[in-house]
This record gives C-alpha cells, sequence and structure tokens, in this order.
C-alpha cells in the first residue's frame, strides 16, 4: 500500500493560509476548465477546495478570474490542439490583467516534453503542475506570488496518498469518492499508467469515514471511482472490492452506491455476488470490452478473451437478469481487419448493451500502440464506425423500450433543459430521465412510470412510493 498522510500535517496545507495573508482583504476569484474524465472531475473538486481555502471564490466566467486552472486530460487525440486554443483566447485577458494566475495541471502536464514544450510556447503561463502533486498548489501559487518566477512541478513518480484535502462538490446529493488511484494493466493503447502512476488503494478505513461524512451533508449517492475498481485492495493487504461495498451498503443515509471503472479480467465472482446481495449497489455495470476479436485483444494487452468476456455477461444476467450493461468499444485499433470488426459486431449484437462508448483509435506518443502498423484508412475507420454506432442505437432503444410501462427510481439532479415543470436525473441503469416534477424534489429519489423511451433516455409520469 502506498504511504498515506494527512493534508492538515504537512507544510502544504500552512500556505493555504499564507496566501490569505498575502490578499488581506482583497477579494480573488478562481475558474476551473476541465477536461476528460470522472476522476478529473474529481480532482477538479478538489482543486476547488483547495483554492477557495486560500481565499479565492468562483468567478463566472475564466476572463473575470484572478486565477485560471486547466485540469487537462491527455487520453485522447486532439487534446493538446484544444488547450492550445483555449489558452491562445486567454492570452488578451492575462495582457489585460498581468496579475492573474493562469495553471496548466492534469493528466496532459505528466506526458514526457508536453509541459516544457507548452511552457516554450506559452510564457504567460504560471504555474505547471502533475498528477501527483496535486496538494502542492498552495505552496506553488505562493512562490508565483511573492517570487513572480514561473514554476514547474511535476513528480516522476506517484507518491504518498494524501488524505483529508479539500472538496468543493456542485451537487448536494451525488458524490465522487475516490477508492484507488492508477493503473497496473499497460494497455497496449492507453496513457492512463503512464501519467497517472501505478495502483495506490485508499485504506478502507478512510473511505468508510468520508463516505459517512458525505452521509451527514445529505449526500444519498456515490461513485466510486478507480481505473479499475476490481483491482481494489490487491498486493496491499487491503479488503477486496466486493467487502468495500458491503462495508459501504452499511452507511446510514446513502442510498445508491455506483462504480467505474471495471476491467473484465478481475470481475470476481464474489462481486456479483455483492452486487446480486445489496440493495444499494445499483444494478449496472460499465464494462469496457474494447474489441470482439481475441486477435486484437491481445494486441491491446487486455488479458481476456472473447469467450471470457461473454461468460461474464452470463454470469451477470444469471444473478441480476434486469442488470443495465454499459460498454468501451474502440474501432480501427492498428492492424483492425474487417474480420476483426465483424468479430466487435457479432459480439455486440449477441450482448445487446444498454449503451456503449465508442471511440476511433487514436495514437497517444509513449504507448506500445502508437508504434504498431496501421494500414486501414480514415475513410474505413470512419465507415466501421458509422456501422456499430447504427448497431448500438438500435441495442439501447429496444433496451429502453422495454422498459416503458415499469416504474424506475430516480435521483432527480435538476431542471431538464427542454421543458416547463419538467426535472431530470438518472434510474439505477444511468440512464436519463425526463419527468414533472417540483423544484423541492431536487436531490430526493422519485418513482417515475416510464411512458417513453429513446436510446439511453426515459421520460414519464412521477408516482406516489
Amino acid at each position: 500500500m502506498a504511504g498515506i498522510r494527512s493534508f492538515h500535517q504537512i507544510t502544504d496545507s500552512t500556505f493555504c493560509t499564507r496566501v490569505r495573508t498575502f490578499f488581506g482583504d482583497r477579494p480573488h476569484t478562481y475558474y476551473i476548465e476541465t477536461y476528460g474524465c470522472q476522476m478529473n472531475v474529481r480532482d477538479s473538486q478538489t482543486i476547488a477546495g483547495l483554492l477557495e481555502s486560500m481565499g479565492y471564490t468562483p468567478a463566472a466566467n475564466r476572463q473575470s478570474a484572478d486565477a485560471v486552472l486547466f485540469n487537462t486530460c491527455c487520453v485522447r487525440e486532439g487534446a493538446e490542439d484544444r488547450l492550445r486554443g483555449n489558452l491562445g483566447k486567454l492570452k488578451e485577458a492575462k495582457v489585460k490583467n498581468p496579475d492573474m494566475l493562469v495553471i496548466l495541471c492534469g493528466c496532459m502536464m505528466q506526458e514526457d516534453g508536453t509541459a516544457d514544450k507548452l511552457r516554450r510556447a506559452f510564457r504567460f503561463v504560471d504555474i505547471f503542475l502533475g498528477t501527483h502533486n496535486t496538494h502542492e498548489l498552495p505552496m506553488l501559487i505562493y512562490r508565483v506570488l511573492t517570487a513572480k518566477e514561473r514554476t514547474l512541478s511535476l513528480w516522476e513518480r506517484e507518491g504518498d496518498i494524501v488524505e483529508d484535502m479539500p472538496v468543493v462538490r456542485e451537487k448536494t446529493a451525488q458524490a465522487y469518492v475516490n477508492i484507488m488511484y492508477g493503473c497496473n494493466n499497460f494497455c497496449t493503447y492507453c496513457i492512463v499508467p503512464y501519467v497517472r502512476g501505478r495502483e495506490r488503494s485508499r485504506r478502507h478505513e478512510d473511505i468508510e469515514r468520508e463516505v459517512r461524512a458525505l452521509a451527514r451533508t445529505g449526500v444519498k449517492e456515490i461513485m466510486l471511482l478507480g481505473q479499475n475498481v476490481n483491482s481494489y485492495g490487491k498486493n496491499c493487504g487491503e479488503i477486496s472490492f466486493a467487502s468495500l461495498l458491503r462495508l459501504l451498503h452499511g452507511v446510514d443515509g446513502i442510498e445508491r452506491i455506483r462504480f467505474m471503472t471495471s476491467h473484465p479480467k478481475d470481475l470476481s465472482d464474489e462481486l456479483i455476488e455483492a452486487m446480486r446481495d445489496l440493495p444499494k449497489v445499483a444494478c449496472a455495470l460499465h464494462l469496457p470490452v474494447q474489441s470482439g476479436s481475441d486477435r486484437i485483444l491481445r494486441q491491446m494487452n487486455r488479458h481476456y478473451t472473447r469467450e471470457q468476456y461473454l461468460t461474464l455477461v452470463k454470469k451477470l444476467r444469471a444473478a441480476m437478469p434486469d442488470i443495465a450493461l454499459s460498454t468501451d468499444v474502440i474501432v480501427g485499433f492498428p492492424g483492425e481487419t474487417e474480420e476483426d470488426f465483424a468479430d466487435t459486431l457479432s459480439l455486440m449484437e449477441e450482448v445487446r448493451f444498454d449503451s456503449a462508448f465508442t471511440f476511433v483509435y487514436s495514437p497517444r506518443v509513449g504507448t506500445p500502440a502508437a508504434e504498431m502498423k496501421d494500414e486501414t484508412s480514415d475513410g474505413e475507420k470512419k465507415a466501421r464506425m458509422a456501422r456499430l454506432i447504427a448497431l448500438c442505437e438500435e441495442s439501447s432503444l429496444a433496451r429502453a423500450q422495454s422498459k416503458i410501462g415499469t416504474r424506475v427510481r430516480v435521483l432527480a439532479e435538476g431542471k431538464a433543459r427542454k421543458g416547463e415543470h419538467l426535472l431530470c436525473g438518472r434510474a439505477e441503469s444511468g440512464w436519463m430521465v425526463t419527468f414533472p416534477g417540483r423544484e423541492d424534489q431536487i436531490g430526493q429519489f422519485v418513482n417515475v412510470r416510464v411512458i417513453h423511451a429513446k436510446p439511453n433516455s426515459l421520460s414519464g409520469e412521477t408516482e406516489e412510493e
């Protein structure tokens, strides 16, 4: 297990007070722009907590903020171009307000050479911060404010887990909870192990304490986060992920538990049994398959076969016939043939997922797949993607339509974008549901009788318990 430190017991925490003292009575604002996955969103919540501990308050937009942070992602192609475009737009605001702090953090900063390249290109950026040392942000801000020098702080390797970091969450009834960091899988297409480090599990006592504290503030639904939650606790003397679910199931006030992401190679019978037996654990699972071809799965270093994946699906549906299954699929992985793609289509046809996130393969420098020979044209990849999306939408619609006439339990998240007096929220399946409701129902669970269905979304009328 990684070493554990408390933020309030390390030197970095004192810099929150130093920054507040430096500002005095002058108000200062911040703006965070977040790219990428739920892990990045959760990191931004911690960054916001650190900033507010230093006396910052949220700004309406990045042009008017005193501190602008870009929490970056490097999983998809084009991420750097998008960041460069947004930085270019910010340059004029920086000229008008030279005291504005511009900070780049997140996964892209850990890519080999990327931070140095951006530092040379954008000389108005003040701080470059990696994924392993977020807790140092107050110290780095204080250094820039007092010394007026740009700073780059990147740890090559992951360090201790820092507990008790301040957090700002936008939603009152839902919360992300990290249970582990990093990844040991090294899928050949994935940059995550290189920018997030190796797996480190939090102590179950710390996780339980956080969840109990969330429940006391009114949180009703938690999402447990990890690059591979199924491997929680392995090789570090911690309890299993299934045991962690059983522990958190006993927390009063928490009514629904979700988690992601699950790697098929580590999905145990014990976990399936826990999902079946624990009413608070959502009957839904995100289980990325990536490809239906055994040859491509070997090239991806996924450590399971097509047949093993299908066996897991059969086990899950035998234990929980109504389980909602979602997945990730990559189209056009280097060397993918029409036969390989046909295997993917046939697997998707056999499983009939509730929803699927589909991606055209994009090479990430530093991963083994980036060096693989790729002779498939962009046109062919786009054609395959269109066929896959059509199949996925057909499956999703059929699964959604099967819910018409049934009752689903929805956690109301807010007002719907369209329609007066309509609320929206997620059912246990993860689908978005729209229904007539009142503002005082936001943050509460509501029963909805499904009347209409679209792929991945439902609508209906509210019902009494």
